[in-house]
């Protein structure tokens, strides 16, 4: 259903049963799929690409221009997938061609009211955004990951799966793989124990993952060989692998 006092650009591919509240806008090269509901006064930008059963709560606005002054109106893109939960004054923006043209989130993610995800991030699935947390551009953001209100996170940083930052982290490093981190400065304050138990972790499996975590923070080796004693570790404990994986990769290194 879409409400009379609501603005839907004739380009617009929305489905059949996607609800559009009272004067919400959806631009032109607008794609929604089928069970999504955007609520009254939400505004969406094209080229954006919404996936099936996501909730865009009032206010909200998605798919704007990125807030990067190399920005020069090229065509970039937003792309969701299904069963998102967009709260109220969130934004989310587009891509930059200086990167993938292209901001993408995942699946099952609960964006609270006055979240911020700006240019070229990447968000997995069930990554949980509570009140005013912030990315800048170019964040990308693993499965399971949540972000505790007021958090910020410095431009090409990543946010490993199942980590935890507590409400006002200011992050400027990557933060690991199952650890938790808090404070100003940022500090790492353990693993996310209570997380990966609601997720179905062993208690066999988080007592890996803490030697891990000892190993990377507690032993006062040097990350390379901190990597080098993981590897060996994962090769029985499957739920090391992402971890060694990820301190592989790390751009920004990491919170320590």
């Amino acid at each position: 259903m879409i409400h009379a006092t609501a603005i839907v650009h004739p380009s617009a591919q929305v489905a059949d049963d996607v609800t559009v509240g009272p004067y919400a806008i959806v631009d032109a090269d607008v794609v929604i799929g089928a069970g999504t509901v955007v609520s009254s006064h939400a505004v969406i930008r094209g080229p954006t690409r919404i996936g099936t059963d996501n909730r865009i709560f009032q206010f909200a606005s998605v798919g704007e221009d990125p807030q990067d002054k190399k920005y020069g109106g090229e065509r970039t893109i937003l792309e969701i997938g299904d069963r998102n939960v967009i709260r109220e004054f969130t934004t989310i923006h587009r891509g930059t061609v200086q990167e993938q043209g292209m901001t993408r989130i995942g699946d099952d993610n609960l964006f609270m009211a006055y979240t911020h995800v700006a240019h070229d991030c990447v968000i997995g699935n069930r990554v949980i955004m509570a009140n005013a947390a912030s990315l800048a551009g170019h964040v990308q953001v693993d499965d399971f990951a949540i972000l505790g209100g007021f958090s910020l996170v410095h431009q090409f940083c990543r946010i490993g799966q199942y980590s935890f930052s507590a409400m006002g982290s200011v992050i400027s490093r990557d933060i690991p793989p199952y650890v938790m981190v808090g404070g100003r400065p940022t500090k790492p304050h353990g693993i996310n124990s209570v997380g990966l138990e609601r997720q179905g972790f062993g208690s066999g499996a988080i007592r890996q993952i803490k030697k891990a975590y000892k190993i990377i923070y507690k032993a006062g080796f040097k990350l390379d060989e901190a990597i080098n004693l993981l590897r060996d570790m994962a090769a029985e404990s499957p739920e090391i692998v992402p971890l060694v994986e990820f301190l592989q990769n790390t751009g920004r290194s990491i919170v320590r």
